[in-house]
């Protein structure tokens, strides 16, 4: 496990699906200078999604320019068939949707700890918190969608993030849990309060003219 920073009070996952892939390793370098611990990175099939993003071979890539937490998202179905690959790729985390595993999501969250990595489980926002009730404890990190998965730069649904409550009465203190979806520097306090420690933004980062005053503004109310 790369630079884990368990003991970080929150965690910041720069969302790459926002970046220049053009100079992806200077984005990359200059969201690590400005305090992020993870980099997240959404796989998307066109099938489970719909849109098409990058596969095993960009995140070899990114592995091999960075030490940061590499925070794999499978937005794919059949998503236990890629675990290897990704893995073997560089993968510290891999996150998949209880929407794409249901009648195996245990299997696929125990086959992902067996090769050595976090496992996360992720809802879509029409998905109840109660449906994954049963597996929150075999996971590493639940991941709460308070957009639809797909795109990048999408509005935050609120109700979404008011699964967050729930989730963390469920977990430990060494679970992960993570929000993703139109956080900013007003959403990702709500968020925080609600009881996320993971925040995963995009557009926000990216797109910001200065990156580490974006990141430190996920943070000020809370540090």
């Amino acid at each position: 496990m790369k630079e884990n920073n368990m003991n970080s009070k929150i965690i910041i996952s720069p969302s790459i699906l926002s970046a220049d892939f053009c100079n992806l390793e200077k984005d990359i370098l200059k969201v690590k200078k400005a305090g992020a611990q993870w980099l997240h990175i959404d796989v998307m099939d066109g099938h489970f999604v719909p849109n098409i993003t990058i596969g095993v071979p960009v995140v070899k890539s990114i592995r091999s320019v960075t030490d940061l937490v590499l925070d794999v998202h499978l937005m794919i179905e059949n998503p236990e068939k890629y675990i290897e690959p990704f893995v073997n790729a560089g993968a510290d985390v891999l996150t998949v949707h209880y929407e794409a595993t249901k009648n195996k999501t245990l299997e696929v969250i125990q086959k992902i700890k067996s090769c050595g990595v976090m496992a996360g489980l992720s809802i879509k926002p029409n998905t109840s918190p109660v449906e994954i009730e049963k597996y929150i404890k075999f996971a590493d990190l639940i991941l709460v969608m308070t957009v639809e998965p797909g795109f990048g730069g999408q509005k935050f649904i609120k109700e979404c993030a008011d699964k967050l409550e729930f989730i963390k009465s469920k977990q430990t203190p060494e679970q992960y849990l993570q929000v993703d979806g139109g956080i900013n520097s007003e959403t990702s306090h709500y968020c925080i309060d609600k009881g996320a420690n993971n925040l995963v933004a995009g557009s926000f980062i990216f797109n910001n003219n200065d990156v580490d005053k974006a990141i430190k503004s996920l943070l000020n109310k809370h540090t």
